[in-house]
């Protein structure tokens, strides 16, 4: 037989080819090849140590258990049996229903179940026996009674707590295995729920109504962010998991040729985190399920506040808001970040936009910091925090992050500062109320300085202003905490 006619024969026709040449062996002698494996990937102690997770970042997934195959959970949140926030949480979250009530906007609040909540039957015996799972569901339920009570729309998600898949759905879990996301067949599952909340409220009877349908588009691969993390921490690697991707259609042109019906602009805006993203189509599935159109604003890295905050300072929302707005977050994210309500507060309101400024100034930072309003040079306004509001305008609307120091009339100060996300598309402009929790409210504002750029680049013009803001109707500066 010629050498290069061996080489293109399989190893099993390779055999046979011997087999028959030798007409000594028989069929019974042949036997299948064996393998062996071990398991792989299981963490290194290093995973356990909560001082291995040094950056912000990796604080996020303190700290790494391991689960049944390459499962992987967080005991600081996917394993959380607390639900809550702050009695200063509590009142912002309440100002900030009650702010967009007064506009007309219905807030509909997805609190995404935990991983440990949903996927609780994949933990490892012993995690599973340590995980308290009645107290979480029993505390994430009151949480969403918490949200109701202030006033929001609250998709109920605790029946897709503790998931037992049938056989023929297997591998369509919830959760990925290794990845703080749900999967495309999670959002679909929340989807439902959530659509099944939105047309009970009054606001979706008049919305123009549209008939959509949800195909397989194909395949996506997960490289989990908590195999990554157990990849820099263990210096392992875990396989990629794959899953169906989605994309949802409208079904046809309605007969005017508006593919959307009556209405050219969405009347249901969805802000939130990647979760909501293009990836997993919960936007879609949330259409289909409502027969409505949705304005999807989310993007990935947003968190809690990003795409909010981008979607309040936009033309869209105050040309032209929603009747009813989604917001999806999960319970990571901490709601008494008083700087993100005093964003989102300012920015319904718009800003000094429209609004006499009672204190203004041009300038050019230069590196360092830089004195840019000051209160009293042409006689001491009454500028107290409880009234007012900043509105800061760069000239370069790539700029990401306000750092500035604020001086009172009493010596006291306040070190703020305000990032973006990196994937956010800024505009270069940053609103926010003055600081009113505590005792601050009855401070006068004496000066601003903002941080300017690196050395050694150039100048950074900015505008900013000082004016009234709104006092929204039903918006009081200290809203009881009575119940919730």
């Amino acid at each position: 037989m010629h050498p290069k006619l061996i080489k293109l024969l399989s190893l099993s026709g390779l055999a046979a080819a011997i087999l028959a040449a030798s007409g000594t062996a028989r069929a019974a002698d042949v036997q299948a090849p064996t393998f062996t494996a071990q398991p792989c990937c299981n963490l290194c102690p290093a995973a356990a140590d909560a001082k291995n997770y040094v950056s912000r970042y990796q604080q996020n997934f303190t700290t790494l258990v391991q689960a049944q195959g390459d499962w992987l959970f967080r005991t600081q949140e996917d394993l959380r049996t607390e639900f809550d926030t702050t009695p200063e949480g509590y009142r912002r979250m309440k100002q900030l229903h009650d702010a967009f009530k007064s506009k007309g906007v219905e807030l509909v609040v997805v609190y995404q179940p935990t991983r440990g909540l949903v996927n609780r039957e994949m933990l490892s015996p012993e995690e599973k026996a340590s995980y308290d799972y009645d107290k979480a569901l029993r505390n994430y339920k009151a949480m969403l009674g918490r949200f109701e009570k202030m006033g929001y729309s609250v998709a109920d998600l605790s029946p897709l707590t503790d998931e037992k898949l049938p056989a023929d759905q297997k591998g369509h879990d919830f959760y990925f295995r290794g990845d703080q996301h749900w999967t495309p067949y999670g959002a679909e599952r929340a989807a439902r729920i959530v659509a099944a909340k939105i047309k009970t409220l009054p606001e979706f009877a008049n919305i123009p109504k549209q008939e959509y349908e949800t195909k397989v588009s194909g395949r996506m691969g997960k490289t989990g962010t908590l195999h990554n993390m157990a990849g820099q921490l263990c210096g392992t690697s875990y396989a990629i998991q794959y899953m169906d991707q989605f994309t949802t259609e409208p079904k046809g042109v309605a007969g005017d040729g508006d593919l959307f019906g009556e209405s050219g602009n969405p009347e249901i805006t969805l802000v939130g985190t990647s979760h909501s993203g293009k990836n997993y189509n919960f936007a879609g599935f949330l259409q289909q399920y409502m027969g409505a159109d949705i304005l999807n604003v989310a993007f990935p890295g947003g968190g809690l506040e990003g795409a909010m905050i981008q979607y309040l300072g936009s033309e869209e929302f105050q040309k032209s808001p929603p009747k009813i707005l989604v917001w999806e977050f999960s319970p990571l994210y901490r709601l008494d970040q008083e700087t993100i309500f005093r964003q989102m507060m300012a920015l319904l309101d718009n800003g000094c936009e429209g609004k006499t400024a009672e204190l203004s100034a041009q300038t050019s930072l230069k590196p360092g910091k830089n004195e840019v309003l000051v209160n009293g040079r042409n006689g001491l306004k009454d500028l107290r925090n409880g009234n007012h509001q900043i509105d800061v305008q760069f000239e370069d609307k790539s700029v990401k992050t306000l750092q500035a120091t604020l001086w009172y009339l009493n010596g006291r100060h306040e070190d703020l500062k305000i990032e973006k996300p990196e994937t956010s598309d800024t505009d270069g402009r940053f609103a926010f109320e003055l600081r009113d929790d505590q005792d601050w409210a009855g401070q006068t504002l004496l000066a601003m300085e903002i941080q300017g750029p690196e050395a050694g680049t150039a100048p950074q013009k900015v505008e900013a202003k000082v004016c009234k803001r709104n006092v929204f109707p039903g918006v009081t500066q200290h809203t009881a905490q009575a119940g919730l």
